[in-house]
């Protein structure tokens, strides 16, 4: 491939490996989860050496820095050199961390909830859920 060849976003997002498919990328863009300097792009657009994008898939949401053009996918340590990831730690941390999330499933058979159990469950999950007047 020429130095002088246009690659475009969709293409390249498939590539580092940030979607799974080309398609899933490209819906991506058209959905508008996929921003350059806060605006929405179309799949079609250009991608430039030190363009950087914000990308949400799902509850991930990354912030990447384009280093080097990929014009074909490859493997994940490669792809990885391709791009440089400037998510803020925050945003990481919080992906994380909903993992980490208390367990409130109950046993099959123990019935509804008594009141207590249900005061323990709200302490628990800090009146997360609790519903405004």
């Amino acid at each position: 491939m020429t130095e002088t060849e246009k690659l475009r976003i969709d293409k390249y997002l498939w590539a580092i490996r940030l979607f799974k498919t080309r398609s899933l990328a490209t819906d991506a863009c058209k959905a508008g989860r996929v921003k350059l300097k806060g605006q929405n792009i179309k799949p079609s657009a250009i991608v430039k050496v030190g363009d950087v994008y914000q990308v949400s898939k799902g509850v991930e949401k990354k912030v990447i820095e384009v280093v080097e053009l990929s014009y074909n996918r490859t493997d994940s340590p490669t792809a990885l050199t391709k791009y440089k990831d400037l998510t803020p730690v925050e945003e990481t941390h919080a992906f994380k961390s909903m993992f980490h999330a208390p367990s409130l499933k109950r046993d099959r058979g123990t019935g509804r909830p008594t009141k207590k159990d249900r005061r323990e469950t709200d302490d628990l999950l800090g009146g997360m859920f609790e519903e405004e007047d």
